[in-house]
């Protein structure tokens, strides 16, 4: 081998090295970069009881109610009753009719049952609907982005909100007639 090859093959070797070395970098600058938007944009907050509810707005779905959208900070003033459910859920199918039952007498005192569906088509939901005759508001949750700001798990999860906008109870599991009226009290603008 002459000199001048093995200063080309010494001068190639480095000129990989020099572009694996950057190529490497360069994956670790945006791994880097991806894992802080990711961290910035996610929301890890837990609300409990005695926080502000976050707002949010989602489209009604049930032809029995005149609403077309949904938007919580709407109804500051008014005790709001947030329940997160779905139609294949037992205990969710088991409360229904407890929410449509003091729906109309709550109204009128000034609190407002609304029932945020976590169904995957509307189509179901609303056969759900008619088959109850559920008139309180009815939003869709199609992706999912109400249940992930209010961190839900279990299902039916509800949220019993005062007039100033405060969680006053959070309920993972079916209600009982007594407990939802106790709960539905409570929230009650006179009641706060």
């Amino acid at each position: 081998m002459s000199r001048d090859q093995a200063k080309k093959t010494k001068k190639n070797k480095k000129r990989n090295r020099f572009i694996f070395r950057i190529s490497i970098l360069a994956i670790l600058v945006i791994a880097l970069i991806f894992a802080l938007v990711s961290n910035l944009q996610k929301d890890n907050t837990i609300y409990n009881e005695g926080d502000q509810a976050p707002d949010f707005m989602l489209n009604q779905i049930s032809h029995n109610n005149d609403l077309e959208s949904f938007r919580l900070s709407d109804y500051k003033g008014k005790g709001v009753m947030l329940n997160f459910w779905g139609t294949w859920c037992k205990p969710c199918k088991k409360e229904m009719p407890y929410m449509e039952q003091l729906y109309p007498e709550y109204k009128e005192k000034g609190v407002e049952i609304i029932a945020v569906s976590l169904d995957a088509t509307e189509l179901v939901v609303n056969r759900f609907i008619d088959d109850y005759n559920l008139t309180f508001p009815i939003p869709y949750d199609a992706v999912g982005e109400v249940k992930d700001l209010y961190k839900i798990g279990p299902i039916p999860s509800t949220f019993f909100i005062n007039p100033d906008g405060t969680i006053e109870h959070i309920v993972e599991g079916a209600l009982s007639l007594e407990s939802l009226e106790k709960h539905l009290q409570d929230i009650q603008p006179n009641a706060s």
